[in-house]
C-alpha cells in the first residue's frame, strides 16, 4: 500500500495519509524513514521486511545529515540529527511541533548506527 505525503511516496501495510501502519498506529506514529538501503520511505521497519525485496540497512552516523525523516503531520524532511536530538528533548517535530512517539528511541538502531 502506499500513501503520499506532501508529494513524498511512503510505503507501507495499511499506511495511512500520515504515515500510521498496521503496526504502529498511535496518534504519535506520524514519521516514516527512508532505509539506507534503498532511500525508500516506510513507517516502520516490519512494513520494510513485508514489503521490500531485500534486508533492510541501517544509515551510518556518517548519515546524520540526510534528510531521512519524513514528518507525516506537516510532511517536512527532518535530517536524522534533528529528529534523534528532537525524540530525546521533547519528543516533538522541530518543524511543526506534533508531538511524536518517544518509545520511538527504544528501537532506534533498527534506522541508524548508534
Amino acid at each position: 500500500m502506499r500513501a503520499d505525503v506532501a508529494g513524498t511516496p511512503v510505503l507501507g501495510v495499511e499506511v495511512d495519509d500520515e504515515t500510521r501502519c498496521a503496526h504502529y498506529a498511535t496518534d504519535r506514529d506520524v514519521v516514516a524513514i527512508a532505509f539506507a538501503c534503498c532511500e525508500t520511505f516506510y513507517p516502520c521497519h516490519r512494513c520494510h521486511d513485508a514489503l521490500a525485496d531485500h534486508p533492510a540497512e541501517v544509515w551510518p552516523r556518517s548519515a546524520r545529515g540526510e534528510r531521512a525523516v519524513l514528518c507525516g503531520s506537516c510532511g517536512t524532511r527532518l535530517q536524522i540529527r534533528d529528529y534523534l536530538d528532537a525524540l530525546e528533548a521533547d519528543a516533538a517535530c522541530p518543524a511543526c511541533s506534533v508531538d511524536l512517539n518517544p518509545g520511538c528511541l527504544d528501537h532506534v538502531e533498527r534506522y541508524f548506527e548508534p
